[in-house]
């Protein structure tokens, strides 16, 4: 895959490796056209996140073996899908945010001053 850019316009970070994560499940925040879920958000989860996404139909604190899944954890890292990370922005529980693993395609949906407010 070709190397993707940040919200700043740089070379994009690694998100996490620990659990893996993002859509190719390579840690990074990388999209294209295999990505239904859009999953540029590099996000550092919290409880009341989880619980959010939890009330919104995605669990993410069960383990789930059939896909290799732990399960997430306040503190963990993980590259969410634009969609959801909005959703809980509005609400109001959006999570802390890695911007320089978030990837550029975010600025499509949603402005930088608004990612700013919530840079880790």
């Amino acid at each position: 895959m070709e190397k993707q850019l940040n919200v700043f316009g740089k070379e994009l970070e690694l998100c996490c490796s620990s659990p893996i994560t993002g859509a190719y499940r390579d840690g990074y925040c990388n999209t294209g056209i295999n990505d239904v879920g859009t999953h540029t958000v590099c996000a550092i989860v919290t409880d009341k996140f989880l619980e959010f996404s939890k009330s919104k139909g995605n669990d993410l604190k069960t383990a789930n073996p059939y896909y290799n899944f732990e399960g997430l954890k306040e503190g963990d890292k993980w590259c969410l899908c634009v969609s959801r990370w909005i959703e809980a922005y509005r609400d109001g529980c959006a999570p802390n945010l890695i911007l320089e693993a978030t990837n550029i395609k975010t600025l499509d949906y949603i402005s930088f001053e608004n990612l700013l407010e919530y840079k880790a």
